[in-house]
């Protein structure tokens, strides 16, 4: 399972789960679930494009599927602003407009 979806244990601010002596950042507790269901589609198609891409030796299409990982991480909160720092009208956009970018 991946960090974020429910894998290791939640540090003592629940900000972060640590799996394997890693801290990985969770997923925004605040989202809409199906704003973060979808995203989480999305990131996973991504990240299984990516694998397909390298074992193809096709690099830019694994240049455009981790930058489609790296929208979705975003719109997750799981990279960029920490989410716990922000108004969740803010984080809830950032997944929307996330979302948006992906589904174009």
């Amino acid at each position: 399972m991946k960090p974020g979806y429910g894998a290791g244990m939640p540090t003592e601010d629940a900000h972060w789960f640590v799996v394997d002596g890693r801290r990985w950042r969770r997923t925004d507790p605040a989202l809409p679930e199906d704003v973060a269901a979808a995203l989480r589609s999305h990131l996973g198609s991504a990240r299984a494009t990516v694998g397909a891409a390298s074992r193809r030796g096709d690099d830019d299409a694994v240049a455009a599927a981790r930058r489609r990982v790296g929208i979705a991480k975003h719109g997750l909160g799981e990279r960029g602003p920490k989410w716990w720092e922000e108004p969740v009208e803010a984080r809830v956009q950032r997944a929307r407009e996330a979302l948006t970018e992906l589904e174009d």
